[in-house]
């Protein structure tokens, strides 16, 4: 039985798990961005390990977020929510011991546990409250790690002015400390009481076949990695871009991803109502044009046109990523959302990772303007592809 999400108790459940996420995530990302390079610079650690040292953590969760959302499935999601605040607190504490640029690797890849669990399960947590107003709902949750992600650059920079880095992940750790008042508070979803048990490894089993086998599954997937394929890409070589140019200055290039965080904070209830009130489809594909057009506007380098580019591709992410977790939800089987959401967020991880990198072997032989042109005729293309996927939805039904 699915919890009413129109009840105070729900409400208060949603409220509780978004102040641990915000604290969470907060805290996680001071300890990465940009500390994390500093830290393994200090070790002597060359740039090809820290570019793994960085990334590692994100390798992580594509391994296991699909395990973790399969476990709590089975298990119920407050027992893993709570394992990862034990790791997201403890873990920190660990920094200040690390000698060595492979002790650092191995410990961020520890680290990328507390992620690969809280990611899926939080989102499928969300998610079990109800279908009414489901994307509104994963829109205002996604608010806190948004949040998180505008503070954390600006909060380690600050901090780090005063304090050696050892000391900023020791605050870290107490920070984290912080979510377990809201998380020990979290009741039990409607997950956490499943009706039959099977064996661990028939679970497995079926889930995997069962998540493979779901069309919606791949198709919020790939959106989710389309969108930070392209995000992420443009967050590596946007800023190199701009200073490459007269008149270019990395205050430039850091108002852009400020002003893209905060029109994807501020727009993202719009995007949700909207996908509640239309459809998801339509709430798609709006948010890909307008993350087309975003892209195709960069290459301007207009300092106006840069800042529309800026507002255009964050408003078209707080479109698309409510209207896919809903479309996402609503189209799992009972039973299986934390292994739907599992795969989905190992997905993005891959575009985390492959963004970059695809376009760093691109810009190797084209230039910017070809290469993020490129991209942006994606993007287009993936909406057109929706728009005609949703239409056949229709006429079949």
């Amino acid at each position: 039985m699915v919890t009413d999400q129109t009840s105070p108790h729900a409400k208060r459940n949603l409220a509780r798990l978004f102040v641990a996420d915000l604290i969470l995530r907060w805290a996680y990302q001071v300890g990465k961005t940009p500390l994390l390079p500093l830290l393994a610079a200090a070790l002597g650690a060359a740039e090809v390990m820290t570019g793994l040292v960085v990334a590692v953590s994100t390798f992580t969760g594509i391994i296991l977020k699909p395990v973790f959302g399969i476990l709590s499935d089975r298990n119920g999601r407050r027992i893993w929510l709570l394992l990862a605040l034990a790791l997201f607190i403890i873990l920190p504490f660990l920094y200040r011991f690390v000698e060595t640029p492979e002790q650092l690797f191995a410990l961020r890849l520890i680290h990328g546990l507390a992620t690969a669990i809280f990611g899926p399960v939080s989102l499928s947590y969300v998610a079990d409250i109800g279908n009414q107003d489901r994307a509104s709902r994963l829109a205002i949750f996604g608010m806190a790690r948004s949040t998180a992600a505008l503070l954390a650059p600006l909060s380690a920079g600050y901090i780090l002015t005063y304090y050696p880095i050892e000391t900023v992940f020791t605050a870290i750790g107490f920070l984290s400390l912080i979510a377990a008042f809201p998380l020990l508070m979290l009741s039990e979803s409607a997950a956490d009481k499943p009706t039959t048990k099977t064996s661990l490894t028939s679970h497995f089993g079926a889930a995997i076949k069962l998540s493979v086998a779901t069309p919606a599954i791949w198709l919020a997937g790939m959106l989710e990695l389309i969108v930070y394929l392209v995000t992420y890409a443009v967050r590596a070589f946007l800023p190199l871009f701009i200073l490459s140019h007269d008149g270019g200055t990395i205050l430039q290039a850091g108002l852009f991803f400020s002003l893209q965080e905060a029109a994807n904070i501020a727009l993202r209830p719009i995007g949700g109502w909207f996908a509640d009130r239309k459809s998801n489809g339509a709430a798609i594909q709006l948010g890909l044009l307008l993350l087309a057009v975003g892209v195709s506007l960069l290459t301007s380098l207009s300092g106006w046109l840069i800042l529309i580019s800026a507002i255009l591709i964050g408003f078209g992410q707080a479109m698309i990523l409510p209207a896919s977790l809903a479309f996402l939800a609503g189209a799992n089987k009972p039973g299986h959302l934390g292994a739907g959401m599992g795969f989905y967020g190992a997905l993005r991880n891959v575009g985390k990772v492959s963004g970059p990198v695809i376009a760093g072997i691109l810009l190797t032989n084209f230039d910017f303007t070809v290469v993020f042109t490129g991209f942006a005729v994606v993007v287009g293309g993936a909406a057109i592809i929706a728009a005609i996927s949703q239409r056949g939805a229709v006429r079949r039904n």
